[in-house]
Formats: C-alpha cells, sequence, structure tokens
C-alpha cells in the first residue's frame, strides 16, 4: 500500500511539468505556425531535452535521500525543495538556499553540496568536482543514487 501512494504522488507531480510541456510546445508551434507534426517533433525534444533530465536527477536524488535516511525523500521532485534537500543530505544550513541565487557563487556551492553528498554515500569527495565538467555532470547523481 505505501509503494502505491509513492507512486500516485510520483504521478501526481510529473503532471505540473506534462502540461507545462504542452503549453510551450503548443504555444511555439502557434507562434511559428508549425504543423501538427512539428508541433509533435517540437513536444518531443523539448520532453527529452528538459523534463527527461529533471525526472533523471529527481529519481537519483529521492534514492540518495532514501539511502542516506533523510526525511521528505518526496522533496526531490519538486523544484527549489530539491534544493533543500540537496543541503538536508550534505547536512549544510538552509540559509544556503540563498547562495544558490547568486552567479558564480551557485556553481561553488553546488559543488561543495555534491561533495558533502557524495561523502554521504561513502563515495569520493571528487565525485562533487565532476559536477561542473559538460554532460559527466550528468553522470554523478546517478553514480550516487544507484552505485553500491
Amino acid at each position: 500500500m505505501k509503494t502505491r501512494a509513492r507512486v500516485w504522488k510520483i504521478l501526481a507531480l510529473l503532471a505540473v511539468p506534462v502540461l507545462l510541456v504542452y503549453a510551450f510546445s503548443f504555444t511555439f508551434a502557434r507562434t511559428f505556425n508549425l504543423s501538427p507534426l512539428g508541433w509533435l517533433a517540437v513536444t518531443f525534444l523539448f520532453l527529452l531535452c528538459v523534463v527527461g533530465p529533471y525526472v533523471y536527477v529527481a529519481l537519483a536524488l529521492s534514492t540518495i535521500a532514501r539511502k542516506t535516511n533523510t526525511e521528505n525523500e518526496w522533496m526531490a521532485w519538486i523544484p527549489i525543495a530539491n534544493v533543500v534537500l540537496m543541503l538536508n543530505i550534505a547536512k549544510k544550513p538552509g540559509w544556503w538556499l540563498l547562495l544558490f541565487i547568486f552567479p558564480v557563487v551557485n556553481i561553488v556551492i553546488a559543488v561543495i553540496v555534491w561533495m558533502r553528498i557524495a561523502k554521504a554515500r561513502g563515495k569520493p569527495n571528487w565525485w562533487g568536482i565532476l559536477l561542473i565538467v559538460p554532460l559527466v555532470g550528468m553522470i554523478v547523481p546517478g553514480y550516487l543514487a544507484w552505485s553500491d
């Protein structure tokens, strides 16, 4: 029963990005006078490039929270709240959320937080530094979540 409730909660949280994708692609198609096939292509590309990585990182972060016994793993699915969850996993103060607002500072803080998340999972700290390497940075959450 607990698993079924978790699945429904995740599906409800995914409804918002799906509706945003629909609204974005419909507006884009109307603006550029695309055919229905063009509209489907824009929708697919948007899903692939935006929603796909979001779901991947949310799943990884929720798994990391579960494995580190951090409360409120569902926060991984909500923007901004997922940063609070990352700070909880890394055992950093909540006011660090404000540091994510400032350009360049947010990159440094994200690396520090992911280094602490790696430490919380028993992995080497340098996995957090890999976050700034293009494309390789997408491997970091998955490795920290699903490796033994």
